[in-house]
């Protein structure tokens, strides 16, 4: 499935000027070492087909294990994407191990809370928005070097109240609605307002921290578990599709 992926990603290469992620086996998110073995090998096949690991991204699920693999493959040239980020433990945890890039998922923790709670939620009292913004903030107000990336968007509106994110992936019919739209798109986010913006004190997450805070948020800890199953159900589907073909 790696050399799959690498092909899949290979082919995108030739058509996008930026980078790609390219995700390591769900299935190893707690497990460290093997992670960073799989993504040593990923790295290889690109590197074998021409084409440099620095428009690489290793995508890998942001767990303790997770965050530790990317602070391994750092030294080595290469950079991650941390996915199924859903709390500020996480992203601190990230930034401190001096990863690349994350992937907070503004959708998911909306849907999170609409369900829980039966509310629907403007865009500026969003979970998910809130969410992206504390962790944007925090990173530009002390100095962190990691981007965030936001996802998982429900809605043009959601997209807009992050405008000035360092980068936000965004759905081809999200695009079209605000391609489509005429409404103005004021700064929400930068490194100049970050400085005085209300995020807490510095602080250190250890791992028994990270366990503890990941522990008290049910968000987080539903939707991590919630999104390893399913990448994992989804490999399973594709390994079991390969098998036919072959």
């Amino acid at each position: 499935l790696d050399k799959l992926a690498v092909n899949f990603g290979s082919e995108i290469l030739k058509v996008v000027e930026g980078l790609v992620s390219t995700e390591v086996d769900a299935r190893l998110s707690y497990d460290t070492a093997e992670s960073v073995f799989r993504a040593k090998r990923i790295i290889e096949l690109y590197e074998a087909a021409g084409i440099n690991r620095s428009r690489i991204l290793i995508k890998l699920a942001t767990t303790w294990e997770g965050v530790q693999a990317a602070k391994e493959l750092k030294k080595e040239g290469i950079n991650c994407n941390m996915t199924l980020l859903f709390n500020f433990a996480q992203a601190v945890t990230c930034c401190e191990a001096g990863v690349t890039l994350i992937s907070p998922f503004v959708g998911r923790i909306r849907d999170w809370y609409q369900n829980s709670t039966g509310k629907t939620y403007s865009a500026e009292e969003d979970p998910g928005c809130i969410s992206v913004k504390k962790i944007y903030n925090y990173y530009k107000k002390y100095g962190y070097d990691t981007v965030v990336m936001g996802a998982s968007f429900r809605s043009k509106e959601e997209v807009l109240e992050l405008a000035g994110c360092d980068k936000l992936t965004i759905a081809p019919k999200l695009l079209e609605a605000m391609e489509q739209s005429d409404d103005e798109v004021p700064l929400k986010l930068s490194a100049e307002t970050a400085k005085d913006a209300e995020v807490g004190p510095k602080i250190t997450v250890d791992e028994k921290t990270f366990r503890w805070m990941l522990n008290e948020d049910a968000m987080a800890t539903e939707k991590l578990a919630e999104g390893i199953r399913n990448f994992s159900k989804d490999l399973v589907k594709l390994e079991e599709f390969v098998k036919e073909q072959m």
